[in-house]
């Protein structure tokens, strides 16, 4: 039987927790990396509008949202609980709102500040800390995000906060955030995402 295709791209981090949704559940997939200036036709065919995660399964049925992605493979198997009860997966979709909406833009003018030249880098910067310093107030509280255990929000947020991490990593070092400095190490230094994160080569399509 044919693997589940996913179109991935290795520093993506939407790609990113879709990878570790998928690894946690033990789903096996074949990973066609891709190349962002040159992204398979078939791709393409699959998911017109082009971004990555990409999920193709052997029955045809394509799935094109990274949360998507990272639901239903947690619905095939959930060993650890990531989805959690009602109360917190209510938690986990409002915090992901926010990162995917507030934070992603936030973090993108602060990453590509030259092309956002209307505001000074550190602008952008307190934009986004808008959302780190609630993360901060919860993991004082708790281990993680919603409650002790680690679940679907900090898979699907930690990426992010990565991404933001690195734009000025000295800055990010002496940030009032200590809570979320070990929580984001603790993701960053695990076994499964050095798994998910191995380098694969460019995929090449065959010439029909």
């Amino acid at each position: 039987m044919s693997l589940p295709v996913l179109y991935s791209y290795r520093r993506c981090p939407y790609a990113m927790r879709a990878r570790m949704a998928l690894h946690y559940a033990g789903i096996a997939v074949e990973i066609r990396e891709i190349a962002l200036k040159a992204k398979p036709v078939h791709m393409l065919q699959a998911a017109p509008k082009g971004t990555v995660p990409v999920l193709v399964l052997p029955d045809g049925k394509v799935i094109d949202e990274s949360l998507d992605i990272m639901y239903w493979a947690l619905q095939q198997h959930d060993p650890d609980g990531w989805l959690g009860d009602a109360a917190q997966l209510a938690q986990a979709e409002s915090l992901i709102d926010l990162n995917d909406g507030a934070f992603k833009r936030a973090l993108d003018q602060y990453k590509y500040a030259t092309r956002f030249p209307e505001q000074p880098p550190a602008a952008y910067r307190a934009q986004g800390e808008v959302f780190l310093q609630p993360l901060e107030t919860r993991l004082l509280r708790q281990a993680y995000l919603v409650s002790n255990h680690a679940s679907l929000v900090d898979v699907a947020i930690f990426p992010f906060v990565r991404q933001f991490s690195m734009v000025d990593p000295a800055w990010f070092a002496a940030a009032p955030y200590p809570q979320l400095r070990a929580w984001l190490q603790q993701w960053l230094v695990s076994e499964r995402f050095a798994a998910i994160m191995q380098k694969h080569p460019v995929y090449e399509e065959l010439p029909t």
